[in-house]
């Protein structure tokens, strides 16, 4: 892969090719991909889905918004790192193209503040709740009227595959969705591959998939346009990381690492003590000792061992971008950055203690077992009216549906079914919890 076409402005439905140096330098096409991702109806629903604890009512806890915003903000410091580096490799880049450092920032920026954009309400259960109501609840009786495949986008609903849909699927009057370069675009797709096989390779990009069967056509044209590898030993459609997901994954990995280990000491799940003896053996080489004893509240303490704790895994993680850029590039590599990290015991030590203490505590397994049952019930309703209207079964009641959520009627034809459960499931995912809790009190009479 070269970086020359890996750093495409193009967008969907451009007749003409953009040039970097041609580009207005106030306002460069990577940086409006930013404004039109965070300006996008379905950034603002993540002020109100879950990161760690699904309906927290306290400041303290992060919801996927402002995790988003984070991990941006890391990316884009990564991507700049990167970008200085790699300039001075390929120096064609800025003397014949025109790039600059601050390009590669703005990919990685705008490729992060996505990266969650598809994810369902109640955070990861949220998929395991769509996906058990094709596999054991009332949707498997759709699986007669789907492929393999299409059956398998549903199964195992992903918000990746979920998040490309919502960035590059046209709607009535919005061709493209939001015509993202396809540079972004590149770099958002952590798992650039359809449902199935499932997981073919011991490699990082095909652990999950991101592309659903509606959408294979648009990113295969982006794929081509980038110059991505397919991916060699896989029975499908599956291609090569676009290297700057390396970094996106990166600035969203050490965000969980670090931030979500600090919303559990700020709600009282890990002790003070014990979390800052697990943060100061990440630091530890580059501490000002004297500085930290100090600090005297525990917040401040706490936010100079997260700055500190940040900037020592993003340094690493640029260490291992650039040691592995040809391996990259080839499309070669086949962890994450983090796996290769020096740190990488201090990483795994914190997320065991957060998975433990966090990810498993009460408040979380209850308020995930109420998403199970709201997300189930809204998807029978939504899914039946859509189904029966396309097969002109419709009772009163799927009609009441129709008119009450913002669900279209499916035109026939052999995909059909598989469009309507889609947009059924696209609806359901889209939801804010806040949302979820509010429509399934509707549907269920307990809200007027």
């Amino acid at each position: 892969m070269h970086w020359e076409q890996l750093l495409s402005l193009k967008r969907q439905g451009d007749n003409h090719k953009r040039l970097r140096k041609e580009q207005d330098p106030t306002r460069l096409g990577f940086e409006v991909d930013y404004d039109r991702i965070i300006f996008s109806p379905f950034f603002r629903s993540l002020q109100d889905k879950t990161q760690v604890i699904p309906l927290s009512k306290t400041d303290f806890v992060h919801t996927r918004l402002t995790h988003s915003l984070e991990v941006s903000v890391v990316g884009r410091s990564l991507g700049r790192l990167a970008g200085t580096r790699i300039l001075k490799q390929h120096p064609q880049l800025a003397e014949i193209h025109g790039y600059g450092f601050n390009d590669f920032g703005a990919i990685v920026a705008a490729a992060a503040l996505a990266h969650d954009i598809g994810n369902p309400p109640f955070g990861h259960s949220g998929e395991k709740a769509i996906g058990t109501f094709f596999s054991h609840g009332a949707g498997n009786r759709y699986r007669e009227f789907l492929s393999e495949k299409q059956y398998e986008d549903l199964l195992r609903f992903e918000g990746n595959a979920h998040g490309f849909h919502l960035l590059t699927a046209s709607r009535e009057g919005v061709p493209g969705g939001l015509r993202l370069s396809y540079a972004t675009l590149g770099a958002f797709m952590k798992y650039p591959k359809e449902s199935l096989p499932h997981r073919p390779l011991d490699h990082i990009a095909t652990k999950k998939f991101g592309l659903f069967q509606s959408d294979i056509q648009d990113f295969t044209e982006i794929a081509e346009d980038l110059g991505l590898r397919p991916m060699e030993g896989v029975d499908g459609m599956a291609f090569c990381r676009h290297p700057l997901t390396y970094l996106v994954e990166a600035a969203d990995d050490i965000c969980y690492t670090i931030i979500d280990f600090e919303d559990g000491i700020n709600l009282g799940l890990i002790p003070e003590d014990f979390a800052l003896e697990y943060l100061i053996k990440l630091v530890k080489d580059n501490i000002n000792t004297e500085k930290y004893r100090g600090i005297s509240q525990m917040q401040d303490r706490l936010g100079y061992l997260r700055a500190i704790a940040i900037n020592t895994l993003v340094q690493d993680a640029i260490r291992i971008f650039m040691e592995q850029e040809e391996a990259i590039l080839k499309g070669d590599f086949s962890k994450s950055l983090l796996d290769h990290s020096r740190y990488k015991a201090q990483i795994e030590d914190i997320l065991n203690v957060s998975v433990d203490r966090i990810y498993r505590s009460s408040e979380v397994v209850e308020k995930e077992v109420a998403g199970y049952r709201i997300l189930s019930d809204i998807l029978e309703v939504s899914t039946t009216a859509i189904v029966n209207d396309l097969q002109g079964k419709a009772s009163a009641f799927d009609k009441l549906i129709l008119q009450m959520l913002p669900l279209h009627p499916v035109e026939a034809g052999p995909d059909a079914v598989y469009k309507g459960l889609l947009q059924a499931s696209s609806f359901v995912a889209r939801l804010s919890d806040g949302a979820a809790v509010h429509i399934h009190n509707k549907i269920s009479g307990k809200q007027l």
